[in-house]
């Protein structure tokens, strides 16, 4: 249950956050940002907290089948967004959002690869930073 709690909760809530928000026919903006620019840093955190769940703390960078799980995993979240905004008055759904969920989703795999890599070197030199 730790397990759960600690690796698939933070997924689980941003899962919930993303389908609250995509149900919405006017989302809040921050900053009065145009809603494209959200797709980056939204997939970026979601795919992050994925690839974190499915690696599940092992020690070690996570294998490319558990990156490829969670890019395609992204997409399929990314195409269903799509399809449920096509049932929200006022939303309409849009190809090119998928794209930029997959450019953000892509940034995010890869800033958990660089943080595990690291992470996991800093480790193997008994955690001196300087190495």
């Amino acid at each position: 249950m730790a397990g759960f709690v600690r690796y698939w909760l933070p997924f689980t809530i941003c899962l919930a956050v993303m389908f609250t928000l995509s149900g919405m026919s006017s989302p809040p903006m921050p900053f009065n940002i145009d809603s494209n620019s959200l797709h980056y840093p939204e997939f970026a955190v979601f795919s992050f907290l994925l690839l974190r769940a499915i690696h599940g703390g092992k020690p070690g960078v996570p294998s490319a089948a558990s990156g490829i799980a969670a890019f395609l995993l992204s997409g399929l979240w990314g195409l269903s967004d799509e399809i449920h905004q096509a049932f929200i008055p006022g939303r309409v759904p849009d190809i090119s959002d998928l794209g930029h969920d997959l450019i953000g989703a892509a940034c995010g795999l890869a800033a958990f690869y660089m943080a595990a890599f690291y992470l996991n070197r800093k480790k193997a030199r008994g955690g001196n930073e300087d190495g």
